[in-house]
C-alpha cells in the first residue's frame, strides 16, 4: 500500500459526519504563531502554549526565518491574519536544535543536483543557497533578527505586539527572547 493510500484509509477512519463542530475562520484568541516545520513541535508547541484547535493561527516554514522581508508568504500571512482575520499579537518561535542552525549548503547543492536538479539552475535562481534557505547559527539570534524584521515592516501595524520565543522540542518549555510590549 503507498503512503498514500495509508493516509486515504486512516482518513476514511477518522471522519465522522458531525463530530466535529465548525469553527470560525477567525482565531479564538486572535493571535498568530509563525513557527518552525520541525515534525517534533506537531501536536507538542500548541498543547505546551495551553491553546487548541482554532484559538491561533500557524504559520509554519523551515527554520521559522524570514528570507523576503517585504513580499514573502510569511509576511503576506501574518497581513492577512491581521487585517482579514482579527489577529492582534505574533509569536515568533523557534526552536532549539533547529536543523536550520546546521545547513551544509555545498552538500545541499549535491544532493539537489544528484536527484536531477540542474546545477546551472540553481547558480542562476539561488546563487547563495544558505542565504535562500534561510540558514542560519542560532535559532535566538535567529528569532530577535525576524522579530526585528517583522517590527520594521511597514505593512504590519505598530500596535500588534511581536514576541519572540524558543521552545524546547524535548521537554516543551518556552523562553522569552523579545517581548512585543
Amino acid at each position: 500500500m503507498t503512503l498514500l493510500d495509508t493516509i486515504l484509509e486512516a482518513n476514511r477512519k477518522y471522519v465522522r459526519p458531525g463530530a466535529f463542530p465548525p469553527l470560525p475562520k477567525n482565531p479564538k484568541k486572535q493571535f498568530a504563531i509563525f513557527t518552525c516545520m520541525d515534525t517534533r513541535l506537531v501536536d507538542f508547541l500548541e498543547p505546551a502554549m495551553g491553546i487548541k484547535r482554532g484559538d491561533a493561527k500557524v504559520i509554519k516554514n523551515a527554520g521559522n526565518t524570514i528570507v523576503d522581508p517585504l513580499s514573502g508568504g510569511v509576511v503576506r500571512s501574518l497581513v492577512a491574519a491581521i487585517f482579514m482575520l482579527g489577529v492582534e499579537e505574533i509569536f515568533v518561535i523557534g526552536h532549539q536544535d533547529c536543523g536550520m542552525a546546521t545547513v551544509d549548503a555545498e552538500a545541499l547543492k549535491e544532493r539537489m543536483v544528484t536527484r536531477g536538479v540542474d546545477p546551472a539552475v540553481i547558480a542562476t535562481q539561488v546563487p547563495d543557497l544558505a542565504q535562500w534557505m534561510g540558514a542560519f547559527s542560532c535559532p535566538e539570534e535567529n528569532v530577535a533578527r525576524v522579530v526585528s524584521v517583522l517590527r520594521q515592516n511597514p505593512l504590519i501595524p505598530k500596535d500588534v505586539p511581536i514576541h519572540g520565543l524558543i521552545f524546547c522540542p524535548n521537554d516543551g518549555h518556552l523562553d522569552v527572547v523579545a517581548r512585543g510590549y
